[in-house]
């Protein structure tokens, strides 16, 4: 099943965008992977909601089609490790091509995008910066192809 992180912003370098290539890299066998980025980014100065309204539809128009999409944010379900794979296995068994997850920008996601989703997914109750947000998910998509795998890299 291919895999693509949909992000608002540009992540320009450095050891974020260092650690993130190399998970990309480590996905490229079994069942989950490759990994591949889109950024899109409004240059204009918005209002913050047109901003968010305008990131959404930047979002929409970057989505695969016909991909899943799981859209990350604070109000989302939340999954373990464990659960974050099963439901990835599960979707892979289906047939399920292509899986994207949206991470909005500073503002957060567009209603547009939480209601297309098939999931809402939160990464926990603590808030944390949509550039590291990349990073934390690159790291569980590799740890779900591991335990998928039966590979030793995720202990319980």
């Amino acid at each position: 099943m291919r895999l693509t992180l949909l992000a608002v912003g540009r992540l320009r370098g450095g050891p974020l965008q260092a650690l993130l290539d190399d998970y990309g890299k480590r996905l490229g066998g079994g069942p989950l992977g490759p990994l591949t980025v889109k950024e899109v980014e409004e240059r204009r100065a918005l209002p913050a909601p047109a901003l968010k309204a305008r990131e959404g539809k930047l979002l929409l128009k970057a989505l695969p089609k016909h991909a899943r999409l799981i859209a990350l944010d604070e109000g989302g379900r939340s999954l373990d490790s464990r659960g974050f794979a099963a439901l990835l296995g599960r979707w892979h068994e289906e047939g399920v091509a292509e899986t994207a997850f949206a991470i909005g920008g500073a503002d957060g996601l567009d209603e547009a995008i939480r209601q297309h989703a098939n999931l809402t997914l939160s990464l926990g109750a603590l808030t944390w910066p949509h550039m590291l947000v990349r990073l934390l998910l690159a790291e569980q998509l590799y740890r779900a192809n591991a335990i998928l795998q039966g590979h030793p890299y995720h202990r319980d």
